[in-house]
């Protein structure tokens, strides 16, 4: 089965929980820290989707323009990282506008896949559906079947589905919205496998076992940010709590990726999408 994978293309202190604590001007590390992704996916000859963030192509679209040409595909992350509770739905709509107009004038090619920031798609900012679908897109991947103190849609469906504008846990096969919801291993209760914090935190051992269970019915997505494969990622002053979410794992997650390519097959959301 081919699963999918996404690279969160934003800066390290995106981080939520690191943002209390930046300084006046964080450094931007953005090219030496894709650089190790790009190389890994060269190496195995896959191509993946960057859901890429509007800043971050505004200062680097040489790097969005070589990481297209390569044969990855560009996605929206919207603008700003900030989250669609924080930002409302004009604001939203602004994001999206500006993200598509940048990314389509590097790449020459429209985005068709969203990403949210911190995954902050739920029923209280449903209206995100409407916008997407204004600005063209066909597919999100951006609901957790999970709770946590950050985001979450618990009730939501594991697997592929078209969600109904009105509850995004029901199901509309005549919706024009794909949703790739994180992937979820069901144990008794949702387990996360999906990357990022949790690809960092599990074995990889499991990570392996979780794929191989779900992949039974159905494909999986890995998702993942440079910062979070890049040794030289700015480790700041941070309560214990923040400072285990956001560092643990940073020196052996590239190892894991690498772990994951060599035995499962990956491709980009929009490829993966294409029966759907």
């Amino acid at each position: 089965m081919i699963n999918a994978m996404v690279v969160d293309l934003e800066h390290w202190h995106s981080n939520e929980f690191l943002t209390d604590y930046l300084p006046a001007e964080p450094v931007d590390q953005i090219p030496e820290s894709v650089q190790p992704l790009l190389d890994l996916l060269d190496r195995y000859n896959v191509r993946v989707t960057f859901a890429v963030l509007g800043s971050v192509a505004e200062k680097h679209p040489e790097l969005v323009k070589e990481i297209h040409d390569k044969g990855h595909e560009i996605a929206s992350h919207a603008w700003s990282h900030k989250t669609l509770y924080a930002l409302g739905k004009e604001d939203f709509d602004d994001e999206i506008r500006r993200s598509v107009d940048l990314l389509t004038s590097i790449t020459g090619e429209r985005p068709v896949g969203f990403r949210a920031p911190s995954f902050s798609i739920d029923n209280s900012t449903k209206w995100a559906f409407e916008i997407l679908e204004k600005y063209g897109f066909k597919y999100d991947a951006s609901v957790f079947p999970i709770k946590t103190m950050l985001y979450g849609v618990p009730d939501a469906p594991l697997h592929i589905y078209r969600p109904s504008k009105a509850d995004i846990t029901k199901e509309d096969t005549d919706g024009n919205i794909i949703e790739f919801p994180m992937t979820i291993l069901k144990i008794g209760k949702n387990i996360p496998i999906a990357g990022g914090f949790y690809l960092r935190v599990l074995p990889l051992w499991f990570l392996k076992y979780g794929i191989r269970e779900v992949n039974k019915d159905r494909p999986v997505i890995i998702y993942i940010h440079p910062w979070e494969i890049y040794s030289r990622t700015p480790r700041l002053k941070v309560p214990m709590f923040s400072q285990f979410v956001a560092y643990y794992g940073i020196n052996s997650a590239l190892r894991k990726l690498k772990g994951l390519l060599k035995e499962f097959e990956f491709a980009s959301i929009r490829d993966v999408l294409t029966k759907y």
